[in-house]
């Protein structure tokens, strides 16, 4: 198809169903028609339209489409008030049924966008829209509370603060407060993370009336609010309405594992819908990530599935993008993509092993496949003695927070330096004989002792090189207030899709901390987001490996094949 010529963008506006006009920009193409309409509900100004990782909104109505990027309530120009998640389905069914009667459209609506804009989507997946046809939910969360503001029981502090003191600073903007503005701008630079309580900073407390962020670490896990803002409380609507979707994620973004657990979610229940998963952070969506080049397969091409998948399911063209494998993973060691029938599962699960050092001595601590699993050389899981491996964990140096997707900085870092330090276990497999291809769902099951009341644990999956460094392939954290009954702590870490080269290995590494992605837990039993620094406890933790019960890694490890060129 050749591009179409378009129209400069008009700005229109509406009116929702309690009296709140919403603004948006309009893009079309000059010629023929009439077109579906492809939509954008926009939380950070629609002049920005999610340019950082999409093509420009003229590029997709050159594309066929008439494009609407609108700004929520009390964002942009729109009038109202912005709460998280307050009025974004009475607002989003207004404007899908507002778009679908604009002049030269087909009266059929597609909604895409990445993060707040993928709850947006996914929040209206179950209504009665019936103009709305399809949706492409990008690197957004599914729950309400896990996966979004917490992991595993703990807050994730630098995001959920970043992320709150950006928000309330265009409230500010919005509400013309200049002083609150400039001050969480000002703060926005370098979150203040050593006061009194670490996850309390003054001037977050100064302007809790225009933030969600106190809501969010005070609200328990089992409160109503966080069913208003989970998709995956609606399964039940959104398996019957079926609508079609376009899941987008990134091996190193935040929202990995809701993206996969949404996918997961509506495929089961017969849902339309396809995955791809990419070696990107949150954005931009190209192939250099972290200082790591992961070639041109790499580079972006979302946009051109996107108007595959909007062409399909809005304009009806047989282009057999529904047909092909529901599940797309790039590979991050041989830097191709792999094709499969479902999301990939098939454990098997990796013995820890250590004569007592490994917090001190990176060769001590190993990794041993199952004797069924010939796929490297060194003992046999059987043959791990039955050892603890202790480590001191003094909360005046936390272990920071390095590589992956939660670490300063994120991707695909090498964390050699870090894994070095005394307060870090490492477990690394002897180099492997041929590669070994990892994809899918992986899992940490310690056995835990600790010396405090609470304690949190740390695990981060790397790929060792031969020269040694450490590349960052996945992580996971997991707060526990007490200690747990049966000492059997799972860590859930995101998944991942890596082809271990031959002569690699892949370490897991263990902490007390990830600090500041998390609160340090202060070990006395208190809530972390409300403990002060000063009654911080220094916490021994042991891993216990072989025996009885053994502390294994399980990674998934499926037959793949590359996606045909």
């Amino acid at each position: 198809m050749s591009l179409l010529p378009v129209l400069p963008a008009r700005t229109l506006s509406m009116t929702t169903r309690d009296g709140v006009r919403l603004d948006a920009d309009v893009w079309q193409p000059a010629t023929g028609g009439p077109y579906p309409v492809l939509l954008m509900r926009q939380a950070y100004g629609r002049g920005v339209a999610s340019t950082v990782c999409y093509a420009h909104p003229a590029w997709y109505a050159a594309h066929g489409y008439v494009v609407v990027i609108q700004d929520f309530r009390g964002r942009g120009t729109s009038e109202g008030f912005f709460r998280i998640g307050e009025h974004e389905r009475e607002d989003g069914i207004d404007t899908i049924a507002w778009a679908a009667q604009l002049p030269g459209t087909t009266g059929t609506v597609g909604m895409y966008g990445f993060s707040y804009q993928a709850f947006n989507q996914l929040i209206l997946a179950g209504d009665d829209c019936p103009a709305l046809k399809a949706i492409a939910p990008a690197m957004g969360p599914w729950q309400g509370r896990e996966g979004w503001s917490h992991v595993n029981g703990a807050l994730r502090l630098q995001g959920s603060l970043g992320w709150a003191t950006q928000l309330a600073a265009d409230t500010a903007r919005h509400e013309g407060m200049t002083q609150a503005f400039t001050e969480l701008m000002a703060a926005s630079r370098g979150l203040p993370l050593y006061e009194t309580v670490q996850a309390r900073p003054a001037y977050m407390e100064r302007h809790r009336e225009i933030s969600h962020y106190h809501r969010w670490v005070d609200t328990p896990a089992d409160d109503p609010y966080w069913t208003g803002l989970s998709a995956a409380a609606r399964l039940p609507e959104i398996a019957a309405r079926k609508l079609p979707m376009l899941f987008i994620g990134g091996w190193y973004d935040t929202f990995l594992e809701p993206t996969i657990e949404g996918f997961r979610a509506v495929a089961d229940a017969g849902v339309p819908a396809r995955l791809v998963v990419g070696p990107w952070l949150h954005f931009p969506w190209v192939r250099k990530v972290g200082g790591m080049d992961f070639g041109p397969a790499a580079d972006g091409g979302m946009d051109e599935l996107q108007v595959r998948w909007f062409d399909r399911w809005l304009k009806d063209v047989d282009n057999g993008v529904d047909q092909e494998a529901p599940v797309h993973l790039f590979d991050l060691g041989s830097k191709s993509w792999r094709e499969f029938g479902a999301w990939p599962e098939a454990p098997v699960e990796v013995t820890l092993s250590t004569t007592g050092k490994a917090s001190i001595d990176a060769a001590d601590g190993g990794l041993h496949w199952p004797v069924t699993t010939v796929v490297a050389a060194g003992p046999s899981a059987a043959a791990a003695a039955p050892i603890t491996a202790y480590v001191a964990h003094d909360p005046w140096r936390p272990v920071p927070a390095f590589g992956g997707a939660f670490g300063v900085p994120n991707g695909p870092a090498d964390r050699s330096g870090i894994d070095a330090r005394g307060d870090v276990l490492t477990f690394t497999t002897a180099p492997l004989p041929s590669p070994v291809t990892l994809a899918g769902d992986v899992v940490a099951r310690l056995t835990v002792t600790s010396d405090r009341p609470s304690f949190d644990v740390s695990c981060v999956l790397s790929r060792v090189t031969p020269s040694g460094q450490a590349i960052a392939l996945t992580d996971g954290y997991r707060h526990c207030r007490t200690r747990p009954a049966d000492a059997v702590v799972t860590i859930t870490m995101q998944s991942t899709c890596v082809t271990v080269a031959a002569g690699e290995s892949l370490r897991l590494s263990i902490a007390a901390s990830a600090f500041p992605a998390y609160p340090v837990n202060p070990g006395t039993g208190e809530d972390p987001t409300r403990a002060a620094s000063i009654d911080a406890q220094v916490i021994t933790l042991g891993i216990a490996c072989g025996g009885d019960t053994p502390s294994v890694l399980q990674v998934s490890m499926p037959p793949v094949q590359a996606v045909p060129s």
